[in-house]
């Protein structure tokens, strides 16, 4: 005899994910929900609302790593679930971290004896690299004011102003006061000979950036070693620098290995790199490296026990994934020397086709230098009519994320925008971007252009006279002109 029973309305498992009732009603956003549900709706309803996302791939504004080989993806996936900070639990991951370290400083050309370690950690990126770094310049240099008998509650640093926002949060959070040398047009880096006039006693370190993020250029940190040293030799001081190479770290040494940027300038202590840049890892790992045991003061160290032994830690947060330090060691022994030469040769290459692609359009001013960071930045040699912020508007159309931004002062005048090519950008995207930019410009050249400032002026008289200014009748105009480009747009699209 066969039994049947009627299903109630809460056995989810006869109902396709798409009809039962827990994607047919809201969820609360931002309050937790009183009942669970079952996993295959919660991955659902997350899953869509994720499509609404930008496609990593595409997104040309990030620095950071957005591929990686699927043998890795295995390696991160089965290391998921190991704490990193448990070093006595996990004695292995702990020492691929130390292997990393090791052979960045050697990258670095840290002045290493043949059984000498090198000193330093794995951050969770730069920015935390950068903090790390410069508590180190502000409790040495504490150490030799409070020796001295001298003030030591005052300490500056000296940057561009083109530096990353994480020097602004060291500089706010650890009370250092950050002098900034300012930018001019056609001169988007720090110039070291203002960066030296600005050090003064009180100056724990001199900022310099390999790879700047508003258009990839390298600075000159030899001409900044050459010429502190010859203001501390003049004064008595002993004023050291620090590389921020978060993303020049990985270039430098594959494409320009003449380039004296890193320990083989005396003055050079400590440099952070981003493993999630062009270390080819997935967003989560950064290193900072020190010159010597002697840069990095003791007294910052903390050492614990209550996880199985004694355990040295100097880092911002606690706990943290062990998958990303895996993946490193992973690109480290993969590719070695000769892998990341040619990934880095290729970015560069295709930076060079992007390039020539603006440049034939012959609307372009190209703000980037061939030599640094691949990437391409760029801007409108007349901006009268249109922006940047409208083309960078417009190419999301096609998928693309192309940041436009301006400057920091006092460039701040000059809106630029910026492509980074990435190790998954190949060529086939670089000739295709070229062919969607130009397709914006086209379309752009068919809509009317900004209206200039003279025409407002004119339509505050009008609205006191009652009657529509001819600013207002153009804006009328171009918005019925604008939806009609667009609807035109729309119906060339494939369903």
């Amino acid at each position: 005899m066969v039994i049947s029973r009627a299903s109630s309305e809460s056995d989810a498992s006869i109902h396709s994910t798409f009809a039962s009732r827990y994607v047919r009603t809201s969820l609360p956003r931002f309050k937790m929900p009183e009942s669970s549900i079952p996993k295959e709706a919660a991955f659902q309803i997350i899953n869509d609302e994720l499509m609404l996302d930008g496609n990593p791939r595409l997104n040309l504004a990030s620095f950071v790593t957005t591929w990686m080989e699927p043998e890795c993806d295995k390696l991160i996936m089965a290391s998921i679930n190991k704490n990193y900070v448990d070093m006595d639990e996990y004695p292995v991951t702990t020492e691929l971290q130390n292997r990393c370290v090791n052979m960045i400083a050697h990258l670095f050309n840290a002045p290493l004896g043949d059984s000498e370690v090198a000193v330093g950690v794995g951050t969770v990126g730069s920015s935390e690299a950068i903090m790390l770094a410069g508590l180190a310049f502000k409790r040495k240099w504490q150490n030799k004011m409070k020796a001295q008998g001298k003030p030591y509650d005052k300490p500056n640093i000296v940057t561009g102003a083109n530096v990353q926002v994480c020097w602004e949060k060291f500089a706010r959070y650890f009370e250092v006061e950050l002098k900034e040398v300012k930018l001019r047009e056609g001169y988007y880096v720090m110039d070291p000979v203002k960066a030296v006039e600005m050090v003064d006693e009180n100056t724990i370190c001199v900022a310099a950036i390999l790879g700047s993020t508003l258009n990839g250029e390298f600075e000159d940190v030899k001409l900044l070693n050459d010429l502190l040293t010859a203001k501390n030799k003049e004064t008595g001081w002993d004023t050291p620098i620090h590389v921020d190479a978060a993303s020049g770290g990985f270039i430098a040494p594959f494409l320009y290995p003449e380039l004296e940027w890193d320990f083989r300038l005396p003055l050079v202590k400590s440099i952070n790199v981003s493993g999630h840049k062009y270390g080819l890892v997935y967003a989560g790992i950064g290193w900072v490296i020190w010159r010597s045991k002697e840069d990095l003061p003791e007294e910052l160290i903390f050492h614990i026990n209550y996880l199985g032994s004694d355990q040295p830690t100097f880092t911002l947060n606690f706990s943290k994934g062990s998958s990303q330090v895996i993946a490193q060691y992973y690109q480290l022994i993969r590719l070695g020397y000769e892998g990341y030469r040619n990934v880095m040769e290729n970015c560069r290459e295709n930076a060079m086709v992007l390039k020539e692609g603006l440049e034939k359009s012959g609307r372009f001013n190209i703000i980037s230098k061939d030599n640094g960071v691949p990437l391409v930045a760029f801007s409108f040699k007349d901006n009268s009519r249109h922006d940047e912020f409208e083309v960078s508007d417009m190419l999301r159309r096609f998928g693309w994320i192309v940041p436009a931004y301006t400057m920091p002062p006092d460039a701040q005048h000059v809106t630029v925008l910026r492509v980074v090519i990435r190790e998954d950008f190949s060529r086939t995207l670089a000739e295709r971007l070229v062919i969607d930019i130009l397709k914006v410009l086209s379309e752009l050249d068919m809509i009317p252009g900004k209206i200039p400032a003279a025409k407002v002026e004119e339509k505050e008289k009008a609205a006191k006279n009652g009657k529509k200014s001819e600013l207002e009748l153009e804006r009328e105009i171009t918005t019925v002109w604008r939806k009609f480009v667009l609807d035109r747009k729309k119906t060339n699209g494939v369903c």
